[in-house]
């Protein structure tokens, strides 16, 4: 059994048993954009949340102690995403990527945002002329350090 194992078995449970990610987030304790990237496999969950997560997609104890190792992030099979909905975000950064990086660096300077001191937050917007996602990310400014 490989990590990728336990995430088709958790999203195969998930499926089963028509579970919500904001349900398993609220059992565990945290967001429903960190748990879910979690059950996804591109996060690491102590002891007390791989059982909670055991309990809920009913994994075996191999699967929950697997839950407990620091994962390979990245998870995209190609370099330029094919599926729809992620391509749009590859294309936004195509798009925006320079607009970000030049108002980050003429707010903060030279440097990066941190995805690891991160958040994210993602709802629905109701919106008369249809719907929208609306996607907050937040991250600790990393500046370059000189030497």
């Amino acid at each position: 059994m490989n990590r990728n194992d336990v995430t088709e078995m958790i999203v195969a449970t998930k499926i089963r048993k028509e579970i919500k990610w904001a349900d398993v987030a609220e059992k565990i304790g945290l967001s429903k954009e960190w748990v879910t990237a979690g059950c996804l496999g591109q996060m690491t969950f102590d002891a007390t949340q791989a059982g909670k997560l055991g309990d809920i997609f009913e994994l075996p104890e191999e699967a929950v102690k697997l839950l407990q190792v620091v994962p390979y992030k990245g998870s995209l099979p190609t370099s330029v995403p094919t599926d729809p909905l992620i391509y749009r975000f590859y294309e936004l950064i195509s798009v925006y990527g320079t607009t970000f990086k030049a108002l980050i660096h003429e707010e903060f300077g030279d440097g990066i945002m941190s995805a690891i001191d991160f958040k994210m937050d993602l709802q629905r917007e109701p919106n008369p002329a249809g719907d929208r996602v609306s996607i907050t990310m937040s991250g600790k400014f990393l500046p370059y350090k000189t030497y």
